[in-house]
């Protein structure tokens, strides 16, 4: 289906359900229960997964399939962010110009980021985009101020030209939108104590990312991917054969780019606003730990990773001594306060420190990230049922012996 085999194609359909029916997954506990903070299905959250899914899919397409690791990454992040703002202060409020922009202009700049970092490999690769993302953001910052509008960021006003769309209504910023449908559109269902919120932007979002992740699926399956795989294992051995690679590692890099320029595209589309911080190296950081945490090189692995560390990042930082007073409070008096000493600096403000260590629980005991996890659990399941399945046959053809003998 789709040009995809039965495997690829039940893993689509997953990240389908998963996607469009993220309201009710993600929002397991009533909205009154104290386990409500867990809840993570409020439209900024759910188009933070999806957004930095795309950036982390992306990603993975050089990293996972080619093996270069670009710590520089966040730089087309943070250039198609501005791409997306100038569209929408120039032309229309309208997402998909700004969308497209954005991948144009991150593409263009992969093709000069990628066409000077690929003269060299390995640890000399990784530093050199590490210095463009830095110089990168340094312009942004301070040099180029007239563009990107430095530390305050690029914003929208009120005297913006908008050549096919308007620059006021009631005096306020018109709201981005897709055809007339504004992304900060909601509808809230409830049911008994649980409430449901169905976010326009969300699910843009949501759309863009089936189709980046079939896009994705396609590229791992094809020659060129195979070729990319082939790069990993041994690119020497590969020249050696007289094939070039470096084509296909620049053409991976480009692609690579285009999806962060589409996820800077629908960041600027769910939110208007563009900033040099963007580009930091933490951003690329980041971006490499989600691709490694969920599973380099396997097509839903980047995905997880990023909502994992998203779900950190949004819910356990948000965890305070209040809360963990309300969890605590059955307790007596003196162990409520110990447990609280011991808890407290591995969420809130030290929900780095807990991701830290899963982090390294994850790369020492599942060096393929969260994926080989799953695997592991799949592989267990089909053991124990083969195993069941043994049995049951071991058992029956000692009864159909025993009849045969009377």
């Amino acid at each position: 289906m789709l040009g995809l085999n039965k495997k690829d194609t039940t893993l689509l359909f997953i990240v389908v359900f998963m996607t469009l029916f993220a309201p009710f997954i993600l929002n397991p506990f009533p909205v009154g229960s104290q386990l409500a903070q867990f809840n993570a299905g409020y439209p900024d959250l759910m188009q933070r997964f999806v957004i930095f899914g795309i950036f982390a899919i992306g990603f993975n397409i050089l990293f996972g399939l080619t093996g270069y690791l670009s710590f520089g990454h966040a730089a087309f992040l943070g250039v198609g962010s501005y791409a997306g703002v100038w569209m929408m202060k120039l032309l229309s409020m309208n997402v998909i110009p700004a969308i497209l922009m954005s991948m144009v202009v991150a593409g263009l700049f992969s093709v000069l980021v990628g066409y000077i970092c690929l003269r060299r490999s390995g640890i000399y690769f990784s530093i050199l985009t590490l210095a463009f993302a830095q110089m990168s953001f340094s312009l942004a910052y301070s040099v180029l101020t007239p563009i990107t509008n430095g530390e305050t960021g690029l914003q929208l006003g009120l005297n913006d030209p908008r050549i096919l769309g308007v620059s006021q209504v009631e005096g306020s910023i018109p709201p981005a939108n897709l055809f007339g449908i504004a992304m900060r559109d909601s509808y809230e269902l409830t049911l008994g104590g649980w409430a449901f919120t169905f976010n326009a932007g969300y699910y843009l979002c949501a759309v863009v990312m089936i189709v980046a992740f079939y896009a994705a699926i396609r590229i791992f399956r094809s020659p060129f991917g195979l070729m990319l795989k082939a790069v990993k294992s041994n690119q020497q051995r590969m020249n050696y054969t007289g094939l070039n690679s470096k084509p296909y590692t620049f053409a991976a890099f480009v692609i690579s780019g285009v999806y962060a320029g589409l996820a800077g595209g629908l960041m600027v589309a769910m939110d208007p606003l563009a900033g040099a911080e963007r580009m930091q190296w933490t951003a690329s950081g980041e971006v490499v730990l989600m691709t490694i945490l969920g599973g380099a090189g396997t097509l839903f692995g980047p995905v997880l990773g990023a909502g994992f560390i998203k779900y950190f990042e949004n819910i356990f930082s948000k965890i305070n001594e209040n809360v963990l007073h309300q969890w605590f409070a059955a307790l007596p008096d003196s162990i409520e306060n110990v447990l609280i000493a011991v808890v407290y600096p591995f969420i809130g403000k030290g929900w780095h420190l807990t991701l830290g260590i899963m982090f390294m629980l994850v790369v020492i005991f599942l060096p393929g990230g969260i994926m080989e996890g799953i695997q592991r659990l799949v592989n267990l399941f089909k053991r124990r049922r083969t195993t069941d399945d043994e049995r049951a046959g071991g058992s029956s053809a000692l009864a159909n012996n025993a009849k045969a003998a009377e």
